[in-house]
């Protein structure tokens, strides 16, 4: 399904505001020779306007942002007039004053640049005669094209996010449309300052991520900075907010560009139906997704680790993998213990845990509280709970995750699995895990092939079962008749035939734990 989002590229940036610092250097006003004489240090004031008038009581004409234009032609002669003037300008908080001189004023007045000076209001000159009309008529027709280019982009950002929510778009998506408006990463968090989600060229995104803790509670509401920050939420409830780091654009057309992003979240999470933690657990299963994958190396996810709220410097961390447990009860058993860590889901009903835990802390003890009280909440007796050792090094999480899958997948379904400990770790599954984390190496799954190869065919299917049962009773043949419900003399021919087949004498130990062996590789493989 085509989304509107490819019908509308990214929006041009519009024009941003102009300062004073800008419009002096227009080239009609170059041409009067400006001379900032006072307020130098506020140049970068933005002009919302520009005014000509020449009424000594200008200021309750003017509602704030103006660049006033005067000859100062009924102010002459009069220093306390001149003095007032100032202080209504600046009680009114215009941009700047620009005064031509001429007749009135040769050269400029002290008492109008002193008074500007301790006002800090810009205060200009212009020395060569300036028809101010062509000043008014530059700044309004900028001013004028940047209004409209702001409806336009608010107008294009509306349309290309409401498309992609109704295409069904994920979070993702939409937060990747409102980046390349933006031209600056884009993080979502919830209200205690936790990343949700990110968006924006990688290498800018890690760089706000680095530091995130920091970085977000000091910049606060700063948008001079290019931190544009708007709320999510809605019924009288915030749920997180989103910002954008490092805004290159002027501050109203970040803050559109914020609330239109802001209204087309809260719009997905209301037609999805979702809850701000589902974000979370989102952001979670990216995270452990990616370590497990090992495609981005793990120093790299160490910024999104930590910005999603997990503790990563001087810590012990412990990969634990549950089977048929969902993530939201298994977060909660972690808050209930007040265990830092996260959650998230892997695949075929595995659920992934990180803990991170103080250097002090007793990691195998803590797992096994997890466990017993996961067992004990869950009321099922066999959940069991696959972990690899602690790991102190970051770059090692990758590993200890995956071998915690491996241990969870050795056990699924097994006959054992009752006699296993609550934490059932590499040394608890023996050959089957070893089986395990070897299967896919090619010299494995040559060995496979080459011992079973003459029942690996439909015609050989009852015979690997039978096999499969014999290997795993402990070569029991009374157990294994039984489990087969056939006779004794129909086992022994069954097993003849395996023999004959496979040219092997499962009576000879050797022989027989070789092919159990190879049996366990190839069903390691299959699964």
């Amino acid at each position: 399904m085509t989304t509107t989002s490819e019908h509308w590229g990214p929006v041009e940036p519009f024009e941003p505001a102009l300062s004073v610092r800008q419009v002096l250097s227009l080239e009609r006003v170059l041409a009067g020779e400006p001379e900032v004489v006072a307020g130098a240090a506020q140049l970068d004031r933005p002009v919302r306007w520009v005014h000509v008038a020449e009424a000594p009581d200008v200021g309750v004409m003017l509602s704030g942002g103006e660049m006033v234009l005067t000859t100062g032609v009924l102010l002459a002669g009069d220093e306390d007039k001149q003095g007032e003037y100032i202080q209504s300008l600046y009680r009114a908080e215009a941009a700047a004053v620009v005064l031509g001189l001429g007749r009135a004023f040769p050269a400029p007045p002290d008492v109008m640049r002193r008074a500007a000076e301790r006002c800090g209001l810009p205060m200009v000159v212009l020395h060569r005669p300036f028809p101010f009309a062509e000043l008014t008529e530059e700044v309004q027709s900028r001013l004028v094209r940047r209004k409209f280019a702001a409806v336009s982009l608010s107008e294009a950002v509306r349309t290309a996010l409401t498309g992609l929510i109704t295409a069904g778009a994920p979070l993702q998506r939409l937060l990747d449309e409102v980046a390349q408006h933006s031209g600056c990463p884009v993080v979502v968090t919830n209200l205690a300052h936790r990343v949700l989600a990110t968006a924006g060229e990688r290498p800018a995104v890690d760089d706000v991520l680095r530091d995130w803790e920091r970085i977000a509670r000091q910049a606060g509401g700063s948008e001079g900075d290019g931190w544009i920050r708007a709320e999510l939420g809605g019924r009288g409830e915030r749920w997180g907010q989103i910002v954008l780091c490092g805004y290159r654009g002027d501050t109203a057309g970040g803050r559109l560009l914020a609330d239109r992003a802001a209204e087309a979240l809260v719009l997905h999470r209301m037609l999805g139906g979702t809850a701000a933690h589902t974000w979370e657990e989102q952001s979670a299963q990216g995270l452990l997704t990616d370590l497990v994958s090992g495609v981005v190396p793990a120093r790299q996810l160490l910024p999104r680790a930590r910005a999603a709220g997990l503790p990563v410097n001087r810590r012990t961390f412990v990969p634990l993998v549950v089977r048929d447990a969902a993530p939201a009860p298994l977060d909660r058993m972690l808050r209930l213990l007040g265990l830092p860590g996260l959650v998230a889901e892997l695949a075929d009903g595995a659920t992934a845990v990180l803990l991170s835990l103080a250097r002090d802390q007793d990691a195998e003890a803590l797992a096994a509280h997890f466990a017993a009280r996961l067992r004990t909440e869950s009321g099922e007796s066999r959940t069991v709970v696959a972990a690899a050792d602690p790991r102190t090094a970051w770059d090692d999480v990758p590993a200890g995750l995956r071998e915690a899958q491996h241990v969870a997948d050795a056990v699924a379904d097994s006959s054992a699995a009752l006699d296993l400990p609550a934490v059932v770790r590499l040394r608890d599954v023996h050959l089957r895990g070893l089986i395990r984390l070897l299967r896919d190496d090619p010299h494995v799954q040559s060995f496979a092939e080459r011992e079973l190869d003459g029942l690996l065919c439909a015609a050989g299917e009852d015979l690997l079962a039978v096999l499969r049962t014999y290997l795993a009773t402990g070569r029991n043949k009374s157990r294994t008749a039984q489990l087969h419900h056939v006779s004794r003399p129909a086992l022994y021919r069954r097993l003849e035939a395996i023999e004959t087949r496979l040219g092997v004498d499962l009576d000879d130990f050797e022989q027989a734990a070789s092919v159990h062996i190879a049996l366990l590789a190839h069903d390691a493989q299959q699964g």
